[in-house]
């Protein structure tokens, strides 16, 4: 997003070490795994039973964190680690793990020496500075019905919406992105008023007073999920301002996530898209 590229750990398509080239289910219930196998042989479970029981099937135990391997069953995306508080040993033992079974990753919140550590175990995935997101990023299948669009109000509410886009972006959506059209400058929305249009769910972003989704809600019929972000003056009280502001928003195609959380408003816009 804007002109800050992602930093990449392998320039030379290295695969990391930690990748498996089978899946190993080794750490499943095995004897529940075989009766049920041999109940769909048998043709004493249905093939769709099957699945919903594999949906649950136990955890990977790190002891410092529970690995639910099965959340893509579930919810269509892998667990997404959260590095805020965790140290970079933990994040690179998650990730690894993860990548045993899944071709995607994304972790938020990073700060740089956690990147560089995972960038040092696993080359293939990349660092967006300004929104603290890893990303690896193998398989770019298309998931969404339709294009999806990023938005924000001015240029330092960028971290946020780059949050959203890196993770609509490897749950499977095609993306545009669309900088610094806030209020203020109303003719800037104006000018973007078609290409908002053709969007199936629009992520806004925005600080201040949170006018913005408001605006574009009025503008478009699909779903907006308004993303307050902690930008303002002393009044804004940290993004609380825009949160009201878009909580009490008269459009009625608006809905809400919490403060700075573009990874929520990326993750249901990505679920709708799919719809």
């Amino acid at each position: 997003m804007g002109t800050v590229q992602p930093v990449s750990g392998n320039p030379r398509n290295i695969r990391p070490a930690c990748y498996r080239d089978t899946l190993d289910f080794s750490l499943m219930d095995q004897t529940q795994l075989r009766r049920m196998l041999e109940d769909v042989r048998a043709g004493a479970l249905e093939v769709d039973q099957a699945l919903e029981r594999l949906r649950h099937m136990p955890f990977e135990d790190l002891g410092f964190a529970k690995i639910d391997h099965h959340r893509a069953l579930r919810h269509g995306m892998p667990e997404v680690i959260f590095s805020l508080g965790k140290t970079p040993e933990q994040v690179v033992d998650i990730a690894c793990r993860l990548l045993e079974r899944t071709p995607n990753l994304l972790a938020t919140r990073a700060d740089r020496r956690t990147a560089d550590a995972v960038l040092a175990r696993i080359p293939d995935a990349e660092y967006f500075p300004l929104s603290g997101c890893i990303r690896v990023w193998k398989d770019r299948t298309i998931h969404g019905k339709g294009k999806a669009a990023v938005v924000c109000a001015g240029t330092s509410d960028i971290p946020v919406a780059e949050e959203a886009r890196v993770t609509m972006e490897v749950m499977g959506n095609e993306v545009e992105c669309i900088q610094d059209i806030g209020v203020a400058g109303i003719h800037r929305l104006m000018h973007n008023r078609e290409r908002l249009a053709k969007a199936r769910v629009i992520v806004c972003c925005a600080g201040m007073e949170g006018a913005l989704p408001s605006a574009i809600g009025g503008l478009v019929s699909c779903p907006v999920i308004a993303v307050p972000t902690s930008v303002g003056y002393g009044a804004s009280f940290q993004g609380l301002a825009a949160l009201l502001g878009m909580l009490n928003s008269c459009a009625s195609n608006v809905t809400v996530v919490n403060i700075d959380n573009g990874f929520g408003a990326g993750y249901v816009a990505s679920l709708i898209n799919r719809l």
